[in-house]
């Protein structure tokens, strides 16, 4: 298979996630797939992307250099995730632009949400390569 199945990022507080995830996780055709007092999962058929407290009780922290990359229809999409991510209090990490060392139409912005997790919507990727 080979295939990732889902991904989760810790956050302290579910509900304030929630409310800063859902308007973004909408723009990219993502939907709540489960909800509760300790985690909410975002997906389509596929991939699920998880917010949870972390299960041993500790404080969630973001992870240096660990970052998530959504996958947007094209550039403009990329610019409104990155927009509305600002507006819901999301801290800039990389304006909206190309990306030239992944590839020749590589489009990407960046934020921290309000736990410091680093999230990413990208366009452009056929030609994407690896630095």
């Amino acid at each position: 298979m080979g295939r990732i199945s889902h991904v989760s990022v810790g956050v302290n507080d579910v509900r304030r996630s929630k409310a800063f995830y859902d308007p973004l996780m909408e723009i990219l055709g993502l939907r709540v797939r489960h909800s509760d007092d300790e985690s909410v999962d975002y997906g389509n058929q596929g991939l699920v992307f998880s917010l949870e407290t972390p299960t041993n009780g500790e404080p969630a922290t973001a992870g240096n250099g660990v970052h998530v990359a959504f996958e947007a229809t094209d550039a403009a999409t990329v610019q409104r995730f990155h927009a509305q991510a600002l507006r819901l209090g999301g801290r800039d990490a990389g304006a909206p632009g190309l990306r030239p060392q992944y590839g020749p139409t590589y489009y990407g912005a960046f934020v921290l949400d309000p736990d410091g997790n680093k999230i990413e919507a990208v366009s452009g990727i056929e030609d994407y390569s690896s630095p």
